[in-house]
């Protein structure tokens, strides 16, 4: 695989503590919503299934989060560690969002994550489902960015 120099901590192989702390920098750099800095988390070559697209190298994944975010408005995510062992790891996964008439939804999914030695996802494989939802069953209040440590997670929140 094709990677430049760069190194993300944590490495593989993963402990349950750096796979919880892998898990949460990625929902970090998602709830920024910022396709260049959550594109140097994946290798130059990156292999991503999601939904309907594909993406085949990290410009690819980079366009792919541009077009989500134009869409998938006031975005904020939740991440969980399901599993790991070696260089993988799987999370399950709640964001909502709403289109540009105002309808909400919270979308639902898995991934299934691989990394290469230097912490960089090689391969992203998502499902995802979107159920729309009312304005007022909202679960995910926080300011837009990261999310708070104090504030629940999927478990938490029966999600």
């Amino acid at each position: 695989m094709t990677t430049e120099n760069s190194v993300r901590p944590p490495l593989p192989p993963f402990t349950r503590e750096s796979a919880i702390e892998k898990v949460r920098l990625a929902e970090d750099g998602w709830n920024s919503r910022d396709p260049e800095r959550v594109s140097l988390a994946y290798t130059l070559d990156t292999k991503w299934r999601n939904r309907s697209e594909f993406a085949f190298n990290r410009q690819e994944a980079k366009a792919f989060l541009t077009r989500k975010w134009a869409k998938e408005l006031d975005y904020r995510l939740i991440k969980e560690l399901w599993a790991f062992t070696g260089n993988r790891i799987a999370v399950r996964y709640a964001y909502e969002w709403h289109d540009d008439s105002g309808n909400w939804f919270r979308s639902y999914g898995n991934e299934n994550w691989e990394f290469d030695d230097n912490g960089l996802m090689a391969n992203r494989f998502a499902c995802i489902n979107d159920m729309p939802i009312k304005e007022s069953e909202r679960k995910f209040h926080w300011p837009l960015g990261r999310r708070p440590d104090d504030h629940p997670g999927l478990s938490e929140l029966d999600l």
